[in-house]
Formats: structure tokens, sequence, C-alpha cells
């Protein structure tokens, strides 16, 4: 048999040529170098194109990134509990949203417009008492939606706080002759609070209802952000009833504070401030107990003692406490389920029967080594003591049992 000249593969032990690394194709080696001689000759038009490449990628990634923030109720949030969907209805109807960060912004903005319509959205109660008689001064209208109890107490309009909306509404019917509230229809109810005084709308028991309106018209307290939140918009009469609310002024000033106007407006209430008056002798009282503390158990009693880890436990040791914590607890189920198990897997593995053996194949084989009946072993295996003395006595008798069957 001939070999080609250019064939310089020799045969393995087993005389295959395909047990060498020389098996691979020959034709992959000239390709790569040839691709490579191209990078190195090129590299300086390589480099650039990897960075044009970089630059295209940034930049499509932040004109595809989604735009806005994730405030709750934020015109420029598009999220579920956002508001974008409704800032552009209105904006569609002619209507100048304008979204003030700060306290002295949304005054301006209000002073600014004409005849300007307010909605305040103060989640954590931020805005003192002047603040928000500032705001309603300024405005011709004033939509308040969920207010906390400082904030509906700190309005001075005769609305009061009356509870939630039971989950037993999740939709609310107007109920009243608001023509705001009668035009809309059906709202949506879950999750939302329920206010008395003025005229209520959307009632669930009594003259409280979701929506309250002062007796002057100018002030409305919405109790459900929902009905003004992206993923409730469409749903019901939502919509209809955000859009009348907001959309009869020019100029919206939709104003959520923040965490920055309480440095400006000063509102903000401390510790000292709310703690009780005699918290300020108590303070004292615990720094000196405390310091008494410290001198009574904080002192040393001789030099350390150092003690190589890992602490070795015996296991004789580990058993005596558990059986100690089963004796005060009173655990005889426990403690005899412990003892049966073990007795069970013990045997198990003397009699050689596998991790897959039952407690009747374990009982059976059991008395087949012994030569007695297997009701007798039985009885005693499954036998459940209700005393302490019967569980002791039950031990030793599994204890004898176990002997035998290892002594065989």
């Amino acid at each position: 048999m001939s070999v080609s000249a250019t064939d310089t593969r020799q045969p393995g032990p087993a005389g295959s040529l395909a047990d060498t690394p020389e098996a691979v194709p020959v034709t992959a080696r000239p390709q790569a170098r040839k691709f490579l001689a191209w990078l190195r000759q090129h590299r300086g038009l390589t480099a650039a194109g990897v960075l044009v490449a970089a630059a295209l990628a940034l930049v499509i990634g932040t004109q595809l990134a989604p735009k806005g923030d994730t405030i709750p109720l934020s015109v420029h949030n598009a999220g579920p509990d956002g508001a974008r969907a409704l800032g552009e209805i209105l904006g569609r109807h002619g209507v100048s949203v304008h979204t003030p960060a700060r306290f002295d912004a949304a005054l301006n903005d209000l002073r600014s417009g004409s005849s300007p319509t307010l909605l305040l959205y103060d989640r954590n109660g931020i805005l003192g008492e002047p603040q928000l008689a500032a705001l309603i001064s300024a405005a011709d209208k004033v939509v308040v939606v969920s207010p906390r109890l400082e904030t509906v107490t700190a309005l001075d309009s005769g609305i009061r706080q009356a509870g939630v909306v039971p989950d037993g509404f999740p939709v609310l019917e107007p109920g009243c002759t608001h023509p705001d509230a009668e035009a809309a229809g059906q709202v949506t109810g879950q999750g939302g609070f329920v206010y008395d005084g003025g005229t209520s709308c959307y009632r669930t028991a009594g003259t409280a209802g979701m929506l309250a309106v002062s007796n002057d018209g100018r002030l409305a307290v919405l109790g459900n952000r929902a009905v003004l939140g992206n993923d409730k918009l469409d749903e019901l009469g939502n919509a209809a009833l955000a859009v009348r609310m907001l959309g009869k002024s020019p100029d919206l000033v939709w104003y959520l504070p923040s965490l920055e106007d309480v440095a400006v407006t000063g509102s903000g209430k401390t510790l000292d401030d709310l703690a009780p008056d005699w918290a300020r002798f108590l303070g004292p009282w615990l720094v000196l107990v405390a310091l008494a503390a410290v001198l009574w158990r904080g002192r040393r009693h001789g030099p350390l003692v150092f003690e190589p880890l890992p602490v070795v436990v015996k296991a004789v040791e580990t058993a005596e406490g558990r059986a100690r914590l089963y004796q005060d607890s009173r655990s005889i189920g426990q403690a005899r389920d412990n003892l049966r198990a073990g007795l069970l897997v013990r045997l198990s593995g003397k009699l050689r029967l596998g991790p897959g053996a039952t407690a009747e194949d374990t009982i059976a084989a059991a008395a087949r080594l012994l030569g007695m009946d297997a009701t007798a072993i039985r009885a005693l295996i499954n036998e459940h003591p209700a005393t302490e003395a019967r569980l002791v006595a039950w031990s030793q008798a599994l204890n004898k049992l176990e002997k035998e069957v290892m002594t065989r």
C-alpha cells in the first residue's frame, strides 16, 4: 500500500488516523491565517468599525429605553400606577398640563395660569396647613386625591375622612346629583377611601362617599387614585370622571409634593416634636440605668480562657441532652417516634434489607431470623407508650430485641 507524500499523518496505536489531532480538516487553518492577517493589515479600520457599532448600539438603546419616571400618579409614568394616559388625553383636549417639582414652582404656575385647576396628590402628607392654604387660594378649582388625615384636617373644608371602600364594592354607582359623577356613571371603587361632608358621591353606605365636593364647589376630594391611573383609566366611567374634573380649565397644575419640599417648607416633624413631654425625663433615666447595668454586669471575672475550636462533643452527651429536652417538654410521642425510627434503621442495616425496606419488611425479617411470631414483634415496635415510665420500659424492650438480632 502506498501513502501520498502530502499526507504526513501517522497511524495511532490502533491504526486509526482519526485518533490523532491532525484529523482536523486542513482547509480551516489557511482561512484562519488569512483572516488574522487581514485584521492585522486593517486594524485601524477594524477599530473604527467597532467604535461606530458601539456608538450606534448606545444611541439605539437610549432611544428605545422607556422615558419618564416611576412616581405613582405621575403624568410621566407609563406604568400601571402612573397617569401618563390621562395627561395625553387632557393635552389632546387643549389642556396645558404643568408638572412642577417644587412647592414654589407650583405656586408660580397657579398664579400665572388662566383660572387654573390644581391636582394635588400628597401621598406622604408633606405639605402643612400654610402651604395648602396658599395653593387653594391661588387655584380656581382643586382636586385632592386620596389625602391623608393630616391633609384633610388642614384643608378645613368640612370634609372628613370616614374609612375605606369595603371589599364587596369593586364598582360604585354615582348616587348623587353632581354633574360630573352623573355623566361619568360607574367608576372603580376597589382600594379607595370614603369621605363625609359636602356633596358626597359613590357612596357604599350612609353619607360617606369616595368623591366629596365642598359646598362652594371649589374643592373636590377623590378617594381612589386608580380612577386616574393608567391601569384602570379605560374601565367603566373612570376616564369620563377624570376628564370632566380636570379638563374644564385651560391650565392644569399637576403637583406631587416630594421630600424636597420638607426642607423648604419646614413642615416636617422631628422625633422630639412627636415624643410626649414625659419622654424628656425618661431618656436620661434610661441612660443612667444602662450605665449602672454596664458597671454591674460588665466587669471582668478573670483572664480570658482560649479553647481550641471546633469543640468535639461526644455522641452520648448529645443524646442525653436531647433526652432531657424531651423530658422537660413531656414529648413522649416525639421520643417514641425517634426511638422506633432509629431501631428500624439499625435492624434494616443488620438484616441487609437495603434503603427501600419498609417497617413491615424489617419486622418480618427480624421474626424469621429469631424464629419468633411477627405479630409479637410488630406489637412491640408499634406500641404507643402513654406515660414516661412505660416509655422507659418500652425502650428497654426494644434494646433487648436489637441485641438479640445483632448477636445472630
